[in-house]
């Protein structure tokens, strides 16, 4: 994560400061990073559920190095074009959804149900960390060295992750039958089991549509930071690094948030918190001091999206079978990712036809339709995680009482 969040500072810069990026190309490489989510999400699901995560996670981490290592080296010999971003975009997206799949769907293999929020809750916290020194640290790295040298650092990054993969202990392997046999029946099988689910069904959709929302945001991101607001990169670092830090409070206080208020308000909050602080950029001007006003609105606005998060990942989790963890995550990411290349092309239309500002106005405003959604969906009422019921109050002659079964 920390490589890839020096990534996304990099990248932006290459195209757009030093190949000088028009809005259409930027729009065709953001739809590059994520067109591969669409095409792969489900055979992912069927892979991460029919053989081991664990070299899938490892394999995975060692081509990215590779495929990540040609922008430099196109770079010192002087053939770093375009085309050559997308193709990097478009095997890099690909890897990735191959290695989330298993990545993701691991976690239940290593801790019990009762500690899935936790583990969530941990490791996007985790990853939050990583994601604001990745950040800064590629910032620092990008002012120095140049964007295109610095990401021979994500790619030894890549390295370290596969390092670092290989020494996951052994998950508990299921037996051969409960494995799915065939791809096109295993993925029909995913699909119908979330469509059908009374809890998974709305999640989903909710998060499908939010996701639409932030394709059409971001596609035009740090092209407004670099162009209209004229940050640099040092500028899009602080941006990026203090959402990462947000992102890190959120998932920390997550689960106490679900204990006290219940996972349906926690889903809620984050995301119509994440609408309100999109705000800012609609408003923002040249200078340090909107640049700043940006970074606390990206920070609040993560915090809110990581609370979220790993509450519904652990929602989803508690409630999927074992023998299709992968797969119910992938017609997750599959429908969630899987439209934000129409996103980024939506984003491009848009600002043809009338300007970037309008974009980012739509997809602010489409931020709060998921927020509705989830209003009116069973999600609303869950005061609870799945498998744990709240403890009704004990009465006052009672509360002296230990806390033994037969009490309960």
């Amino acid at each position: 994560m920390a490589g890839s969040s020096l990534h996304a500072v990099a990248l932006p810069v290459v195209a757009v400061l030093q190949l000088h990026a028009t809005p259409g190309q930027v729009s065709l490489l953001a739809a590059a990073v994520m067109t591969p989510a669409f095409v792969l999400a489900l055979p992912a699901g069927w892979v991460g559920d029919r053989y081991a995560k664990k070299p899938l996670m490892v394999g995975t981490d060692l081509a990215a190095a590779a495929v990540v290592a040609a922008v430099p080296v196109c770079w010192t010999v002087g053939a770093l074009a375009m085309p050559v971003l997308y193709v990097v975009a478009l095997l890099l997206g690909a890897l990735t959804v191959l290695h989330q799949a298993a990545s993701i769907a691991i976690v239940p293999e290593l801790v019990n149900r009762e500690q899935l929020q936790t583990a969530n809750a941990r490791t996007i916290a985790a990853f939050s960390a990583a994601d604001t020194a990745g950040a800064y640290c590629g910032t620092l790295v990008v002012t120095l060295a140049g964007a295109a040298r610095a990401l021979w650092l994500d790619c030894l990054s890549y390295l370290a992750s596969a390092w670092c993969a290989s020494r996951i202990r052994p998950a508990v392997q299921r037996p051969a039958a409960a494995r799915p046999a065939r791809m096109v029946s295993g993925i029909c099988e995913g699909i119908g089991y979330v469509m059908r689910h009374p809890l998974q069904r709305p999640l989903v959709l909710t998060l499908t549509f939010h996701a639409y929302a932030e394709g059409i945001v971001t596609t035009y991101f740090a092209y407004t930071l670099l162009t209209t607001l004229d940050s640099g990169a040092p500028g899009l670092g602080l941006v990026m690094g203090m959402s990462g830090l947000g992102g890190l409070a959120g998932a920390i206080a997550a689960p106490r948030l679900v204990r006290r208020i219940g996972p349906g308000r926690v889903l809620l909050a984050g995301l119509f918190g994440y609408a309100v602080c999109g705000i800012p950029l609609l408003l923002a001007r040249p200078g340090w001091m909107w640049l700043t006003v940006l970074a606390a609105a990206g920070a609040v606005r993560m915090a809110g999206a990581a609370a979220a998060g790993s509450t519904q990942r652990s929602i989803r989790q508690q409630l999927c079978p074992p023998q299709l963890q992968s797969r119910a995550q992938q017609t997750s990411v599959w429908l969630v990712s899987g439209l934000r290349p129409f996103a980024a092309l939506t984003a491009g239309g848009i600002a043809a036809f009338v300007g970037v500002w309008a974009t980012l106005l739509t997809g602010t405003v489409l931020y709060l339709v998921p927020v509705l959604m989830l209003w009116f969906s069973p999600i609303r009422d869950l005061a609870a995680m799945p498998g744990a019921p709240a403890r009704p109050p004990l009465s006052p002659q009672h509360r002296h009482l230990k806390d033994d079964s037969r009490a309960w």
